[in-house]
């Protein structure tokens, strides 16, 4: 076997200083040539895709380690399949929004259909298309469970057969992504209840269904599943989408009563599942929610409890602190990158992260420059103050930025531009009974965009533009000559630049 002059020899693999208070554990193991590479990736979602993609392509060896499905957590139990669920009964209020659509609508949801094109979407939880895009972009896939042993050392326990070591040159990237929080609530766990991989991989809809839980995942489980047939009731400490405009949250918690959700504010405070296989909740006001399924939506936790942090000196189970290159201060061989850093938990951050550790590391270890000023090639800038996010309920919410409430806090001065969506001529051309609403949110002394929220239907595909506006900061002054087509719903464009015109004025 012909190897690439790196791979040769153990020495030459581990040369370089090591970290402070290094110790490796117990004797020294025997390397074969083959589990010597440059990188080595601990988690084969989208997150390490890109950063070990973008590695080899800057000139790296790198192996990915992963111990469920090459795709991970957004392409089989998440963003894939969820919006799998979401997109029919969208299309299918589309269609009865509009006079002479409706009449060709002569019946309800298929949820066998809606179903059968979730599992296609998720090629039926099969990863081989996903190995053969790792082996054909030069990428070894190691299967098992991969941990941290020391510096640079990886040990991979795979599901059956002896443990292997791998051994990385230069840098080793934790993308492990997050899980569930189940909360410590009396009886939930026994009672079993869905996360979001349940509720994104259920081949049928229960006939009632209890969410625990009022953010993304639960507002998007709430709308797919009432749609699909399921009587919903909601259990939110508070209001719904806390992270965004007010407004928008109003807009979607009005959908969803008017689906036939309810929402109970309140918290849960035992849970049991009865001989009959029901659910029953009992809630901090004396009632009780009694439902077919359960489905807990209260948050995500880092899934760095097995991954041998303390081998590199930080604590089991929590969130890896980066630099804004996902380096992790103190240990120059190590990143984190994607939802484990808590910096932004969204797939398509993770990936931009992704993009900027896999070249950084390639520049690094090629001796080049880095570019770490903000909004350099090497650098996530975009994570402080422009991460851009869709929530597919019915209507949508997307946002980028700063919200107002951000914008106040941080102490900017702002202009707030409102517009109602229905007023827009490319809403009466979509739809007959448009309703939604765009915010603006304006940097008074530079007149800039800071941030944008739009609710209504199929506004994600407003969102970009908004994402380009803030991030390139592009002057007002240069955003009337950015004409929106008419009659399209980005005519919002055209309405915000004359309000603010006269508010500025």
């Amino acid at each position: 076997m012909n190897l690439p002059p790196r791979q040769m020899t153990l020495s030459t693999a581990l040369s370089g200083p090591r970290g402070a208070g290094f110790r490796r554990r117990g004797s020294a193991p025997s390397v074969r040539p083959m589990d010597i590479y440059d990188l080595i990736v601990i988690g084969a979602g989208p997150v390490g895709e890109n950063v070990a993609d973008r590695a080899v392509q800057g000139g790296l060896t790198a192996a990915i380690v992963e111990s469920e499905l090459v795709g991970g957590e957004c392409s089989y139990w998440a963003c894939m399949p969820s919006k799998g669920l979401l997109r029919p009964p969208a299309a299918l209020r589309a269609a009865r929004d509009v006079d002479g659509a409706r009449q060709a609508v002569t019946g309800p949801l298929d949820a066998a259909g809606v179903f059968r094109r979730r599992d296609t979407l998720t090629h039926d939880w099969s990863d081989a298309g996903q190995v053969e895009w790792l082996r054909d972009a030069g990428i070894d896939l190691v299967r098992g469970h991969g941990r941290i042993t020391g510096e640079r050392e990886i040990t991979v326990a795979p599901a059956d057969g002896p443990a292997r070591v791998l051994h990385a040159r230069h840098a080793v990237a934790v993308c492990t992504g997050t899980r569930a929080v189940i909360p410590d609530i009396p009886g939930l766990r026994d009672a079993e209840p869905w996360t979001s991989r349940e509720a994104t991989s259920a081949h049928a809809a229960p006939e009632s269904l209890a969410v625990i839980g009022g953010g993304v995942v639960a507002c998007e489980m709430a709308t797919a599943y009432a749609a699909l047939g399921s009587r919903i009731t909601m259990i939110v400490r508070s209001g719904l989408l806390g992270r965004v405009e007010p407004f928008a949250a109003e807009a979607v918690h009005d959908a969803l009563v008017e689906s036939g959700v309810e929402i109970r504010t309140g918290s849960t405070t035992r849970a049991h599942r009865e001989s009959d296989g029901t659910v029953t909740l009992s809630l901090d006001d004396g009632s009780t929610v009694h439902a077919s399924e359960v489905l807990v939506a209260t948050g995500r936790a880092p899934r760095t409890d097995d991954i041998g942090l303390d081998a590199a000196g930080l604590t089991p189970g929590t969130w890896i602190d980066v630099d804004d290159t996902m380096q992790v201060p103190g240990s120059p061989w190590l990143y984190a990158v994607g939802d484990v850093n808590h910096r932004a938990l969204l797939t398509h951050q993770g990936k931009y992260q992704a993009r900027a550790a896999g070249d950084v590391i390639a520049a690094r270890a090629n001796g080049q420059e880095v570019d770490a000023a903000p909004w350099g090639r090497h650098v996530a800038t975009a994570d402080h103050d422009a991460v851009p996010q869709v929530v597919f309920t019915d209507p949508e919410v997307a946002a980028v930025g700063m919200t107002e409430a951000d914008a106040r806090a941080a102490g900017r001065g702002i202009h707030v531009f409102d517009i109602d969506l229905a007023h827009i001529a490319g809403a009466a051309t979509f739809s007959d009974d448009y309703r939604g609403r765009a915010r603006a949110i304006v940097d008074a002394e530079r007149q800039v965009l800071l941030g944008a929220t739009f609710v209504g239907a199929e506004v994600a595909e407003l969102l970009h533009a908004a994402t380009i506006a803030v991030v390139g900061e592009v002057p007002l002054s240069r955003l009337w000559h950015a004409v929106p087509a008419y009659p399209t719903i980005s005519e919002v464009w055209l309405r915000w630049l004359e309000a603010a015109g006269r508010d500025t004025a």
